[in-house]
């Protein structure tokens, strides 16, 4: 088997290849299988990579050495292929999707226990030919969520200060936009705040809408926000973040499933785990067991579900 390490330059606003190939060639001394870091040179070149792995056929281990976007692009170019596995290595700027595992996220930072791992089948979210292994939005946050790129390169907006610079700032340009949702019975046309699609647990540098999402579990847990006011918000976003969304059923629906269509009036931007595109209609859906996860040894979270 084949290990190799996609280094994103500049995740995190650092370069990090001196030191993951450091950390890499310390973990290999014992391990006499072939690897390679790899740094990528630019928007989709770490999907690209992953994808013409894929189709060499040989079993490949792909490590995403930076943040969710790194991540998303792995999954992408791994998603349906028996051969390849993937795992994150967060040092990127969100780095949401290891959230999801409390106290052991930090088992994705050590290449030992990450070479002795297993891997588990996960299931993705497919948005318009994309792919998501956690969180995909339409609306305020998604708006929020791609813009915040716009913030993080200056000083004072490291880590979440960028989050929140880009929430005060899309507030103010208007929180709701005509909005068609289709899912399962439920229907609404009208104004509305936003539609959160979760196969995993947290997005937008923390927000946890959904505390119980399993990645494994064949269920989407989907959150439609109504129209709400700039007051109505701040009052909810601290719930909704935390996962409390059913404490305003007035605003907030928890829906169920495992499709659910979105439309606007106009191109809005799709948020995919931190990465975005813009489109009129998103059409969304759950497909099972799409993704080798590399489980490194000693994570116990799956456990439960096996």
């Amino acid at each position: 088997m084949k290990h190799l390490f996609i280094v994103n330059p500049i995740a995190g606003g650092k370069d990090n290849t001196e030191t993951i190939e450091a950390y890499v060639r310390s973990a290999f001394v014992q391990c006499k299988e072939p690897y390679e870091v790899y740094r990528t040179t630019g928007p989709h070149d770490a999907e690209e990579t992953v994808r013409r792995t894929a189709h060499s056929g040989e079993a490949v281990r792909v490590y995403a050495c930076g943040g969710d976007g790194t991540f998303n692009e792995c999954v992408n170019g791994a998603a349906g292929c028996d051969n390849i596995a993937v795992a994150p290595i967060p040092i990127g700027t969100g780095n949401d999707f290891c959230r999801m595992f409390g106290e052991e996220k930090n088992l994705y930072l050590d290449f030992s226990a990450l070479l002795q791992g297993t891997t588990h089948k996960i299931d993705l979210i497919a948005v318009n030919g994309r792919y998501s292994s956690c969180i995909c939005s339409a609306g305020i946050d998604a708006r929020v969520g791609i813009n915040v790129h716009r913030y993080s390169s200056l000083p004072f907006c490291k880590g979440g200060g960028a989050y929140v610079v880009s929430a005060v700032v899309e507030l103010f340009k208007g929180i709701t936009r005509n909005m068609t949702l289709t899912c399962g019975d439920f229907s609404f046309s009208g104004k509305a705040t936003l539609c959160c699609v979760c196969n995993g647990r947290y997005y937008g540098g923390g927000f946890n809408p959904s505390p119980d999402a399993m990645p494994d579990d064949g269920i989407l847990d989907i959150y439609f926000v109504r129209e709400m006011n700039l007051l109505q918000v701040a009052t909810a976003i601290g719930a909704y973040a935390k996962g409390r969304a059913d404490e305003f059923p007035k605003y907030i629906t928890h829906l169920k499933g495992d499709s659910v269509t979105v439309e606007f009036d106009e191109e809005e931007i799709i948020n995919v785990d931190g990465e975005g595109f813009k489109a009129k209609k998103a059409e969304i859906k759950l497909i099972p067991q799409a993704l080798n996860l590399i489980i490194p040894k000693g994570l116990t979270f799956f456990e439960s579900s096996c």
